[in-house]
């Protein structure tokens, strides 16, 4: 099967993360860029990367690569496309344009012109064109422009993969399904041991985590992938790769879920049965000052509110309460917690052992480990680094 390039889109802080996920799908000549991973691979891999990749926002397909320097010049190079490879006058298509440069200071302007170009190029053949559609088009085509060098793909994600296809509510603000799968990815977790979020919210956390656990691809519960509307989809391939169920495992332990907002575990439950997971997660209403100690080994990863919606003397003692039950009910345990709000995390009153830079939709955001032990921090270091003897 021959092998293309191909470019899957992530979110900041996450590309080295997603380039070990295409890595272990099988991906060749990776490369990690800022907010992306490109490699290559055959259209089997295409497939279970929109199927199976935790922390890719989208997969593209580059089409033609060229210098441009005016919207006009753009214009020329899309018109050379033979885009009778990929539409017919019955399909649908949108643009979605992408630009970092100081020549092209309109990205909808271009978008308007790649629209031009397809649409005279088949009028020139046809004396008729394909039709723009926002909703569900047959083919999503993406327009990137950094400074004059410009790449046209086919979008095969369509829909963001964030859009995993199990929520059915949300709270106000919830995180992304890509950055919380990345967050947990990044905390080590593989379902080897009890997960607990006290801070619960809609569920995103904990649904990522036992999809993790249970080697269950995330977009399995997407009604549709945008490659599946292409003139060369293969449908018995993605079948096989899509009802393929050898690769997932069995999870020994539990999920614990907990929020103080009886509405939140509401919607939460809802999304854990939408997910069908159910019998992994167990859920209750509980501020953290009631949190009690799990017995046998848990890792948590919990996102607190960042004040927002909290005034800071609030939001200051609830950091504060985190690290209370951190010293006192989760010892030997290992916790990440992430926040916009530095100064809160320091509230925690516990010295984090790693710090990540990451983002959350438009917040700049630090996410900390903290290694939870019994009596001197410098016992503990020099017991966890120290030699074996011979």
């Amino acid at each position: 099967m021959k092998e293309f390039k191909m470019l899957a889109k992530t979110l900041f802080g996450l590309e080295d993360v997603l380039a070990k996920e295409l890595i272990e799908l099988g991906a060749n000549n990776v490369q990690i860029f800022r907010r992306a991973v490109s490699f290559t691979g055959n259209l089997e891999l295409m497939y279970k990367a929109n199927l199976c990749c935790r922390t890719a926002l989208r997969i593209l397909k580059p089409i033609a690569s060229f210098k441009a320097a005016s919207a006009d010049e753009v214009y020329e190079e899309v018109k050379k496309i033979d885009w009778t490879e990929y539409l017919d006058l019955k399909k649908t298509f949108t643009i979605d344009s992408t630009i970092y440069s100081e020549t092209f200071k309109h990205s909808k302007f271009v978008t308007y012109r790649v629209k031009d170009a397809i649409a005279d190029q088949f009028v020139e053949k046809y004396s008729r064109r394909p039709s723009v559609s926002i909703d569900k088009p047959d083919l999503y085509i993406n327009v990137h422009i950094s400074h004059k060098d410009c790449t046209v793909s086919l979008d095969s994600s369509g829909e963001s993969l964030h859009k995993r296809g199990y929520r059915v509510h949300q709270t106000e603000a919830p995180i992304s399904e890509v950055l919380a799968a990345g967050m947990l990815l990044m905390a080590g977790w593989k379902g080897q041991s009890n997960f607990v979020d006290p801070m619960c919210g809609s569920g995103t956390l904990l649904i990522e985590a036992a999809l993790i656990a249970l080697n269950i691809p995330p977009c399995i519960y997407r009604s549709s992938f945008a490659f599946e509307k292409w003139n060369d989809f293969d449908r018995d391939l993605f079948d096989e790769i899509y009802n393929d169920d050898t690769k997932e495992c069995a999870f020994q332990y539990k999920i614990y879920g907990s929020d103080m907002s009886a509405s939140a575990i509401k919607i939460c439950e809802e999304n854990v049965k939408s997910a069908g997971l159910s019998k992994f997660i167990e859920l209750k209403k509980m501020p953290i000052s009631e949190f009690e100690p799990i017995d046998g080994k848990c890792l948590m990863v919990t996102n607190p509110p960042y004040g927002e919606r909290l005034e800071v003397e609030k939001l200051e003692a609830l950091y504060q309460e985190l690290g209370s039950l951190l010293k006192h009910k989760f010892t030997g345990n290992t916790a990440w917690v992430i926040s916009s709000q530095e100064n809160c995390l320091a509230r925690i009153g516990l010295k984090p052992s790693q710090k990540v830079e990451l983002v959350n939709g438009a917040l700049e955001c630090e996410y900390w480990k903290f290694e939870i032990f019994a009596g001197k921090r410098k016992n503990f270091m020099e017991n966890k680094f120290r030699r074996p003897k011979s």
